[in-house]
């Protein structure tokens, strides 16, 4: 006889308040990619902010391992409907980043190693929301899940958190990035379920 579960033996919302409608809890950590996964040495990792006048701030590895690092713990939810609860990770705040940058802008484009985009309101990226995360669980972040370093915006489903980052676009008005393009929500609330268009 058959034997039939719900699926990954996953909790749902109705059994726990911190997962957001629609999404189950999940205890591994999925690797969901657009493309193949890029390979950036350290030594040639690079990240700028480009504002809305033309003006960039650059930082290279070593000068971001100077900068005042954070632990972030926080909850983390992907599209494709799992959660991760309790997750652990190390980066430098875009707020501490944002410190070198003069901009009235009210958008960010997200640029990744690969050529990967993504657009998030520059609101979402400030106060403490978001980070360049280079650790996850105490160890360097994994090639597969964006290592050296991704975009870290966890109130925002996990496509807005690019992996591989090399920087940031301000822009004065909102324009969609590479899931934008192709159906999904631009903003990205996973507590309003902003998943697709």
């Amino acid at each position: 006889m058959a034997v039939f579960s719900r699926g990954f033996g996953a909790r749902r919302r109705d059994t726990d308040p911190h997962l957001p409608p629609g999404q189950y809890l999940t205890e591994d950590f999925p690797v969901l990619s657009a493309g193949p996964t890029p390979r950036i040495d350290t030594d040639e990792w690079s990240f700028s902010i480009r504002n809305e006048h033309g003006e960039v701030v650059s930082w290279d590895w070593a000068q971001l391992m100077d900068m005042s690092i954070e632990d972030v713990s926080t909850d983390i939810h992907c599209v494709t409907r799992w959660s991760k609860l309790g997750t652990s990770w190390r980066g430098v705040s875009i707020d501490t980043l944002m410190a070198q940058v003069e901009t009235d802008a009210q958008f960010a484009m997200a640029h990744s190693y690969g050529g990967y985009t993504t657009n998030i309101p520059f609101e979402d990226l400030l106060d403490g929301k978001a980070w360049v995360a280079f650790e996850f669980d105490g160890e360097p972040l994994d090639p597969e899940h964006g290592g050296p370093a991704r975009l870290l915006v966890p109130h925002l489903y996990f496509w807005k958190s690019a992996k591989w980052v090399n920087g940031l676009v301000l822009m004065d008005e909102d324009a969609p990035g590479f899931w934008e393009q192709n159906g999904y929500n631009m903003h990205g609330d996973p507590w309003t379920e902003e998943r697709y268009w």
